[in-house]
């Protein structure tokens, strides 16, 4: 008897495979046995519906069970192209098949064998034909067929094969205890298996799909609840006085309620004996900031230091100038550190942190690097903290001795999802504006239409006010030679010298030096730019109030959220804003993310259209935030059952928090085997 093969076993060695197939087999990211079991068709063909000739759709792919009439004849039509021709009948009715180029199917299609049929019927006069369609021996067709994604050199059919081998093969454990799949009626995992890749049924293989997606989705919420309860250790970081009304007194205007509620929230976890773990999730201009100054306050007050991380100098700056503002009149002093920060002025920077003379540090990845320290570092901010990666972020909450820990992001999230996804952290949700906030208009008009936009700028211009035009390249021919993309250089150039020449227009790209950027920045922000043509680099962070009318060229090649964190950056103060995205693109994507902006200013509406439009690993950037991958679930069509693991995974950490045991063993392994990816 042949020795089963583990779920480790590396792919080479599963029958068939073979050194050349599983370099084939690498291309798809399948290296071991296990890897080809939990790869999945993307698709599946049903060739247990079967429709007779006469009843078959004109136009539509319907499935036919025939016999082959006549022996396939071949007629050339011109050099290189040969065409395959016989009849099929179903007993009642007659069709033509036609075949280009595959002289293989004379041997394949045998007269008076009964066969499958799958493609397009049309019909010629009152004939109906198939043309090049799909087809196999009736005895093993009539059935639920897989469609797996493939690479050159390695078809659907071929996989199959070897999965189905796979599936013989390999001794194959079940990672979900007995218990807790007859309490979620849940099938084995081999029989689930087994239905994903040769179903016997519609209703096995939904009941296989839903079984597999429990299993997916249970390890990554235990997975993150395990990681919540390794982060829950005691801190020596404890805050114990609330200085917040005095905070509040300091500010030139009002706080939200919702902003008094997440400072709230966020004071009593750092006033407890474990570090505060919690998400700031706010739309565009909702404060998020002054939440962050709150408790910076709170810290130094207590006599404790802080460090901001954000991604771009920009924004660091940005955050910098807000904070002098906020502190103004208070003992607290603000530190900037970028990579563009002069050797000497660093130094002297490092030197206050180390001594504790500084209390907050506002910085980029600069802020990581071993040789900075802190004598008291109590809090920890990331902003926009889905672009840092897990390791940035845990080196940055290295500095301190199990330091309080705030994640702020202006990417709107349905909350349902964060609490799952970011089921290691407590959420706070800025849900309402501040006051003064202006509504912003937003139009989508086509090229045509450009000097009216252009003129409609000029009026604001006239009045005093400032604006943006945002470009999706920096130079022309970025990323194509025949692209019709309008460039940031070439549009500042033109607009200078033609439409605008009077006004000072100034440019704002990522490839700029940091110095000039800020100086650029500077002079927008004290009104002496008047327009600013840009990239993307203003996305977040710049708060100019006088800043009222956005242009976006080119709007189809920006995303929904970052459409919409572009035109967050007007509408800041008093004054009537507009956003005006042109576009002449025609594709059914990009006309429905311009018709969702010019509908809704929400972001919460805008991040449920981008989520459904795009998917949640493109939406969420798992390697970004250390999310795994998902194989089979979806985190937006499979809600239901994100909630039932959440309390299956909870209920089972509640008895068992290690996981200990033999019945958890294989489980154990599996969230060990899926986060040690993510975290790579």
């Amino acid at each position: 008897m042949n020795r089963l093969l583990e779920t480790s076993t590396p792919i080479k060695y599963l029958k068939g495979v073979g050194e050349k197939r599983a370099l084939l087999l690498a291309k798809l990211g399948i290296f071991t046995v296990g890897d080809l079991l939990y790869f999945f068709p993307r698709a599946y063909e049903d060739r247990s519906r079967l429709v007779s000739i006469a009843d078959a759709v004109p136009g539509e792919v319907s499935c036919i069970k025939a016999t082959v009439c006549l022996p396939v004849s071949e007629a050339k039509i011109r050099k290189g192209m040969s065409l395959y021709k016989t009849k099929v009948t179903d007993g009642e009715s007659l069709m033509n098949l036609t075949f280009f180029n595959n002289k293989y199917v004379k041997s394949m299609l045998e007269e008076g064998e009964e066969y499958i049929f799958v493609g397009k019927v049309n019909l010629r006069g009152y004939t109906a034909e198939m043309t090049s369609p799909a087809f196999e021996k009736a005895e093993s067709g009539e059935r639920i067929r897989p469609i797996y994604p493939q690479t050159h050199g390695l078809n659907s059919k071929a996989i199959e094969k070897l999965a189905l081998t796979a599936l013989d093969a390999t001794a194959i454990t079940d990672p979900l205890p007995e218990k807790l799949r007859n309490d979620y009626c849940l099938m084995p995992v081999d029989r689930a298996l087994r239905n994903m890749h040769a179903p016997e049924n519609e209703d096995l293989l939904s009941e296989a799909k839903r079984r597999l997606i429990f299993e997916e989705l249970l390890m990554l919420q235990t997975g993150l609840l395990r990681l919540r309860g390794k982060n829950s250790k005691t801190t020596s970081c404890v805050i114990p006085n609330d200085y917040t009304a005095d905070f509040f007194g300091l500010l030139p205007f009002e706080p939200t309620n919702a902003q008094k509620r997440a400072v709230a929230e966020s004071v009593e976890d750092m006033r407890g004996g474990a570090p505060m773990n919690r998400l700031l999730q706010g739309d565009v201009g909702s404060g998020k900031t002054a939440v962050a100054a709150a408790l910076i306050y709170n810290a130094a007050k207590n006599g404790w230091q802080s460090a901001l991380m954000a991604p771009t100098e920009v924004l660091a700056m940005q955050h910098y100038k807000t904070f002098l503002r906020f502190f103004e009149n208070t003992d607290i002093k603000v530190e900037l550190l970028t990579g563009s920060t002069p050797a000497a002025e660093k130094k002297a920077i490092k030197q206050r942190l180390a001594s504790g003379e500084s209390q907050l540090a506002v910085g980029t990845h600069a802020l990581i690097q071993k040789d900075v320290e802190f004598k008291k570092l109590a809090l920890v901010i990331t902003d926009e903290q889905h672009r840092f990666g897990v390791n940035q972020r845990t080196a940055l909450g290295e500095k301190g001795e199990s330091p309080h820990v705030l994640v702020m992001s202006a990417t709107p999230i349905p909350r349902t999802l964060a609490l799952i996804i970011y089921s290691d952290l407590d959420l706070s949700v800025l849900d309402e504006l501040p006051k003064g906030r202006q509504k912003i208009e937003t139009f989508a008009i086509d090229g045509a239409k450009r000097e009216r936009a252009y003129g409609y700028v000029k009026k604001h211009l006239l009045e005093g006010r400032q604006g943006y035009i945002v470009c999706p390249l920096v130079e022309e021919n970025e990323d194509d030679p025949d692209s019709e993309l309008v460039s940031a250089e070439n549009l500042k150039k033109e607009l200078s010298e033609g439409f605008f020449s009077g006004f000072t227009v100034g440019l704002l790209h990522g490839r700029m030096k940091a110095d000039e950027k800020r100086e650029v920045m500077n002079e927008f922000a004290a009104g002496s730019i008047q327009l600013l043509v840009s990239t993307t680099v203003i996305e977040v962070g710049i708060d100019v109030p006088n800043a009222v009318i956005m242009v976006i060229e080119n709007a189809e090649r920006f995303g929904l959220s970052q459409l919409h964190q572009l035109r967050g950056r007007i509408g800041r103060g008093q004054y009537k804003s507009t956003c005006i995205l042109i576009s002449d693109a025609g594709n059914e994507d990009a006309v429905r993310r311009l018709k969702t902006m010019v509908a809704t200013t929400d972001g919460f509406k805008i991040a449920d259209e981008d989520l459904r439009m795009r998917g949640p690993g493109d939406f969420f950037g798992s390697r970004q935030h250390g999310l795994p991958d998902l194989k089979i679930a979806d985190m937006m069509t499979d809600v239901a059952v994100l909630a039932e693991t959440r309390q299956a995974a909870v209920k089972m950490l509640e008895n068992n928090p290690a996981l200990e045991g033999d019945e958890y063993r294989n489980l154990r392994e599996k969230i060990n085997s899926m986060f040690s990816r993510a975290m790579n």
